[in-house]
Order: structure tokens, then sequence, then C-alpha cells
């Protein structure tokens, strides 16, 4: 054997112990490299993508650190692409409206699975307001320019449109024009700014506009409010992993007024509480859309 063949093969011999050795450390490397689990969390914007950011941010804090994930949040145009995006597996996790998860759960085949909502969610309100001094009743909006928030939002169309036709009071029919404004801080500023003469948003949006001084309660004013209906909530795509749902569940249900952290997240949610829901709170929902024509 020449010496230039025992050196050939030696070298051979080291090139293929390094790859072995390459070959048991990719692994590792692959594994270190890894981007983090991602949890993928939107909501209907039901009111302006920058309050919604702000109201997320500790929220999504919180849930990164129960879950051991990377939560990011997405703003979406319209209340469409989030039941488009929980359907195509875009999204994780959405803050919808009842009439919403009614959508996502017939998109989904069912599977759509409604988590948890705020207490408050249980027995939820719509306020109806007006600048003009003319409206006292809901009888006197006939003839009247009237908005709406958004056409899918529960607590700015549905919901209202509903309980104004158990009235008697038909919208297309009766008012002398329908305006949608798209969110709930947009109809108080419809009608305020004189665009529409009343109009229609959720308790929970309106209080927090009068607390935060950003609507007048002395030019613009409630002169009816719905009866309670079930309204929002935090729901998962179907084929997520079961055990990520349950850290999803618990960490909501953990949040505890008495913990100042805690308190501060649920203060922003306008929550005292989350609790446990279930796809037949929203049976009643579908029944309204139904009725509503809204749905076939």
């Amino acid at each position: 054997m020449t010496s230039s063949t025992t050196a050939r093969r030696a070298a051979l011999r080291r090139f293929a112990a390094a790859a072995a050795a390459v070959a048991s450390f990719s692994p590792l490397l692959s594994t270190q490299a890894a981007e983090p689990q991602v949890l993928r969390v939107s909501a209907i914007p039901d009111e302006a993508p920058t309050e919604l950011q702000r109201k997320f941010k500790p929220l999504g804090e919180y849930l990164s650190q129960a879950t051991g994930m990377k939560v990011v949040f997405t703003p979406v145009t319209d209340y469409a692409a989030v039941v488009e995006s929980l359907a195509t597996r875009k999204l994780d996790l959405a803050w919808l409206g009842g009439f919403t998860y009614v959508q996502a759960r017939i998109r989904t085949g069912g599977t759509a699975i409604p988590l948890v909502q705020r207490e408050e969610d249980a027995r939820f309100t719509s306020r109806f307001i007006t600048a003009d001094p003319t409206i006292q009743g809901l009888a006197d909006l006939k003839g009247k320019t009237f908005a709406f928030g958004a056409p899918s939002s529960t607590s700015g169309s549905l919901m209202p449109r509903y309980f104004l036709q158990q009235a008697g009071v038909q919208p297309e029919r009766d008012f002398k024009t329908v305006a949608y404004s798209g969110a709930h801080d947009a109809t108080v500023a419809f009608v305020a700014a004189g665009k529409a003469q009343a109009g229609v948003l959720n308790a929970s949006v309106w209080d927090k506009l009068v607390e935060t001084k950003k609507v007048d309660p002395s030019k613009v004013r409630v002169f009816a409010t719905t009866p309670p209906y079930f309204d929002y909530n935090w729901t998962v795509r179907g084929d997520l992993d079961p055990a990520v749902v349950q850290k999803i569940k618990a960490a909501f249900l953990a949040l505890d007024p008495a913990k100042p952290e805690h308190k501060a997240i649920l203060e922003l949610q306008r929550a005292s509480r989350f609790i446990a829901t279930e796809p037949r709170n929203y049976d009643g929902i579908e029944d309204a859309a139904k009725t509503a024509g809204l749905l076939k």
C-alpha cells in the first residue's frame, strides 16, 4: 500500500468522523434555533385599532407567561376577516361578539370553541342614544336618521335590530336613512356630529366613553336600553392542541381582581372576572339572526 493511499484513507476516516459529529449535533442546533411556539390572536374591530392594541397588550403578556408561547396580536379590517382567519387556521384565538361567534361556528362546521366570557357578557345590553330632544322612545325613531355599528356586530346591530323589530319598528321601512358607522365609538361620533339623529352601541363602550369624558352625556344621551342577552367571548379554532386550549382557558379563569396585576388586566377588558362559556349560550343569538333575516 502506498503512502498516498494510506493518507487518503486516513483523510476519509477523519471526514466521516466529522460528518457523524455534525449529524449528532445538528438536532441540538435546530432545537436551539427553533422559534418559540406562537399563539396568533385577534379581535373583532369594534373599536379603533389603537384602542384594541392598548387593551390587549397586558393580557397578551399574561397569556404568554401562562402558556409559555409567544403571543402575537394582529388587528383586522372587518368582522368577516376574523371569522375567515379562524376558519383557515390563520388565527388561534379571537375575541368575538355573540353573532360573530355564531358565524364562526357555522363557517367552521361547528368546530370553533367558545372558551370564556366576561361575567358581564352573560347579561349584556345595548344603549340607544340621541342628541335630538324630540326622541324619547323607540317609537320616536320613525322618520329619523339612524346609525348602527358594524353589520355583523351583535351589540351594535343584530340585537338592537331584533329588539326594534319586537317593538314594531322595521329599520329599513321606518327610518329615514340607515347608516353603519363600523364601530361603537364611531356611532357616538356620528350622533354627536349630527350625521345621524340616533344610534345604538354596546353598554360597555358607552360607559367607558362617559367615564373618560369622550362624550358629553348632557348633549348625547341614552333614551332606551335593550333587554339582556349573551354576547362577547374568547373563541379558539377547533383543531388547536387541546393542551394549549386548556392552558388558555385556565389562564383566563385564574385572573383574580384581588391581585393588583390581574386587576389592571381585567379593568382594561372591562371585566369583573372571566367565566366559562359554551356553545348553547349563543343559540338565542342565532335565532335572533334568523328572525332579523341575517342568517338563513
